[in-house]
């Protein structure tokens, strides 16, 4: 079973929000050590990165390298 957890991603270009998948009890800090090239988000939202930035894509779905990812953040 698992459970979705919101989470906030920074890029060097963009900020990410949307859901991750955990298993119960499981930390942010071991998905991200255990992911592969990419993280699955899910009813996710891509805003550029300063400040007022606007919307530039959502989708259902979006795979987003775990290699440029400079933050991660629950909940946001």
């Amino acid at each position: 079973m698992e459970d979705r957890t919101k989470v906030t991603i920074f890029t060097s270009s963009y900020r990410v929000r949307g859901f991750i998948e955990l298993v119960p009890g499981a930390r942010i800090t071991d998905f991200m050590a255990e992911a592969r090239d990419f993280i699955a988000v899910t009813n996710a939202e891509v805003w550029e990165l300063q400040p007022g930035g606007r919307q530039v894509a959502s989708a259902p779905f979006l795979n987003v390298s775990r290699f440029h990812i400079e933050i991660i953040l629950p909940g946001h």
